[in-house]
């Protein structure tokens, strides 16, 4: 009897494969493109298109134009180049100036697909790095869009856009106004927006998503009145627009650093330079100080971000969340996201028997309280140690540096940004998470959370494409933030959608600003509410009502 079943299956598989649906050759404005088609399941099939580009090579510091096009069928069967960006220990650059390309996968049943949601994702790396594809991981690329394609049944986008120096440099004037990075996004979303019902996608149902960075840019994206009518809806993993880290407010003085580096002069003459130097150059000098301490954090090391420049952005973020009332807006944070920032500041943290010192504790809160004077750092320093005991345990204190680097960097803006977009919204609804699987990584102490990123690999499936080196466990996680992050992009309901969900996730503003803790083991219970409430509180509040220093 198996035996006749297999040979079933097996015929199937045979007749499915030679009627498999597939988009074929397709048009888009710059001309046809031709992708990959291949099987992922019984009567389910991917067709893949990596390549495309969505804007014409970049002129060095200037925005993205649109492709003059081509002739033929583009064989769109492999990654473009990543952007130019420093290599992983900044002594040269990879990638390349002509990088402004997007990849998209679309399933499809036994039939072919059509009017399908979309999902476009924006890489992280702190502006600096990333690619559309990211590194390998284990033996895939971690941000192929196949698995959440092929289980949500939405089609996904990824795309690269310029980083570093050549992304968003910016002098603070119209001679180099910046935010040319945020500008290729943009470039590409609404080349989706034109191109995308080609593919069988609906134009009118955007979902943007990313991490970091990426969060970061998709705050910026829905915020910006560039993208009016672009966007349906939006999530932001672990980055905000409202993150300290966001906005450069003195990009002058840094631009005027790259220039005494790359030989070209700060007066007048500083703009016409920049653009004339060599794009590798310009890259290599807007390297990071990476020599970093507890008194000086590695984020506050960072400077090539995004500039408030009047166009993209004309104010400040806090004061745009009107362009975003009609956008379903879902965001959250790992539960230890500002683990490995406080592992770079203070590497004990890390290290079992290396205890962590109270004046770590201090010197971090007074870092990132430098911004309203010493009587602030004080006062965070009281927060952030008011439950101690006389003699507090050593992960105690690491515990707490923890906490610092993760409310100051993530949490407490994103709790902001979920208030903000709540309080301005008239249809979009309004979605808050914790994230809170344990870090799978071994060398970690026992007590580690969900480290900064690691809710990637289960949002993109790789327990799926990697069962061997991941417990059942892992994939429950993956099939929970798939289900939720496609059913929200189908209907701005995580509940609702074409995949099921184990918890019923209430809006953010229902009832006691509700949030959903996401891991492996969810219950009714993981429904929570009012996000370390006395942590935003603080923040906003308390440390706000200090003036600002302002420096020499």
């Amino acid at each position: 009897m198996m035996a006749i079943l297999g040979v079933f299956v097996s015929l199937a598989l045979i007749l499915g494969t030679a009627n498999a649906a597939s988009l074929g050759t397709v048009t888009t404005e710059g001309g046809l493109v031709q992708g990959r088609s291949h099987s992922v399941g019984l009567l389910r099939y991917m067709d893949v298109f990596k390549g495309i580009p969505f804007a014409a090579p970049p002129g060095r510091l200037q925005k993205p134009v649109p492709h003059p096009g081509w002739d033929g069928v583009l064989a769109a069967t492999s990654y473009g180049n990543k952007c130019m960006q420093l290599n992983t220990f900044a002594t040269d650059v990879e990638g390349s100036e002509n990088c402004l390309f997007l990849n998209i996968w679309v399933p499809h049943g036994s039939t072919v697909s059509t009017n399908l949601p979309v999902m476009v994702y924006i890489y992280g790396g702190g502006f600096l790095l990333g690619s559309s594809q990211s590194t390998g991981y284990l033996n895939s690329y971690l941000y192929d869009g196949q698995q959440i394609a092929d289980r949500g049944n939405v089609i996904v986008v990824t795309f690269n856009y310029r980083v570093g120096s050549l992304g968003f440099l910016s002098t603070g004037d119209a001679d180099i106004p910046g935010n040319y990075g945020l500008w290729d996004q943009h470039a590409a979303i609404a080349w989706v927006h034109r191109n995308i019902r080609n593919f069988g996608g609906n134009p009118d149902n955007i979902t943007v998503f990313g991490e970091s960075a990426g969060g970061v840019s998709v705050g910026l994206q829905i915020l910006s009145p560039q993208n009016k009518g672009l966007i349906r809806r939006a999530i932001s993993q672990s980055g905000v627009a409202l993150c300290p880290w966001a906005i450069n407010r003195n990009p002058r003085q840094y631009a005027e650093e790259i220039a005494r580096k790359v030989g070209c002069p700060t007066d007048s003459g500083m703009a016409a330079c920049l653009k004339m130097t060599d794009a590798k150059a310009l890259t290599l000098a807007g390297d990071v100080d990476m020599i970093t301490s507890a008194s000086e954090p590695m984020i506050q090391n960072l400077s090539l971000f995004p500039v408030i420049d009047g166009d993209f952005l004309p104010g400040e973020p806090d004061t745009l969340f009107g362009n975003a009332a009609d956008i379903d807006y879902m965001a959250g944070v790992n539960d230890m996201d500002g683990h490995i920032f406080a592992t770079v500041d203070v590497p004990s943290v890390n290290i079992p028997l290396m205890p962590t010192s109270v004046e770590e504790v201090r010197a971090l809160s007074m870092a990132f309280s430098e911004s309203r004077g010493t009587n602030a750092g004080i006062a965070t320093f009281e927060e952030y140690t008011f439950n101690w005991d006389s003699n507090p345990s050593d992960t105690d204190i690491k515990k707490t540096a923890v906490d610092l680097e993760t409310d100051f960097i993530f949490l407490v803006p994103t709790q902001t940004a979920l208030y903000l977009h709540s309080d301005h919204a008239v249809s979009g609804r309004t979605y808050s998470y914790l994230f809170s699987e344990p870090s799978r990584m071994p060398v970690y102490p026992l007590w580690t959370g969900a480290d900064h990123a690691d809710d990637l690999q289960y949002v993109f499936g790789e327990p799926f494409n990697n069962p061997l080196i991941y417990f059942p466990r892992h994939r429950d996680v993956s099939d929970h933030m798939i289900s939720y992050w496609t059913n929200f992009a189908q209907t701005g309901d995580p509940n609702k959608g074409e995949s099921s969900v184990p918890v019923a996730w209430p809006e953010f503003a229902s009832s006691g600003h509700q949030y959903l803790d996401i891991n492996h083991n969810m219950s009714s219970s993981s429904v929570k509410q009012m996000l370390r409430t006395r942590m935003v509180y603080y923040w906003t509040r308390v440390f706000a009502s200090y003036p600002v220093v302002k420096k020499n």
